[in-house]
């Protein structure tokens, strides 16, 4: 299975309403040290894919990553992570204590939808 296969299938694990970051979903497929790597993944899905919930995927200080490169899509993140309840702060911040994922079992590698 690939690497990007791996960061897909975590990534379709992350619950409505709960958000991981990109080092976490990277230590999750076991691609330690590869947050970088996570960010290149998601940045080659299909916005409008709602198999794949790459919304859900923001920095370790709680902020989604802004780039000119993604073409307006910080503001859909923005909309769709507020759409699921989660609150930002005045600093445009998400608090990681309340939001943040944890799986509470072992990932469902089963899944295996997407490729490379």
């Amino acid at each position: 299975m690939g690497k990007y296969t791996e960061i897909y299938n975590v990534v379709r694990q992350i619950p409505q309403g709960k958000v991981a970051t990109y080092g976490q979903v990277a230590d999750l497929a076991n691609l330690y040290g590869k947050a970088r790597l996570v960010g290149y993944a998601l940045y080659k899905v299909v916005l409008q894919d709602p198999e794949i919930p790459w919304h859900r995927v923001i920095n370790a200080r709680g902020e989604i990553s802004y780039s000119t490169a993604r073409n307006g899509a910080d503001y859909l993140q923005r909309s769709r992570l507020e759409a699921e309840g989660i609150v930002f702060n005045p600093q445009d911040k998400i608090d990681l204590n309340q939001y943040r994922w944890h799986p509470s079992q072992p990932l469902d590698q089963a899944l295996n939808h997407s490729s490379d």
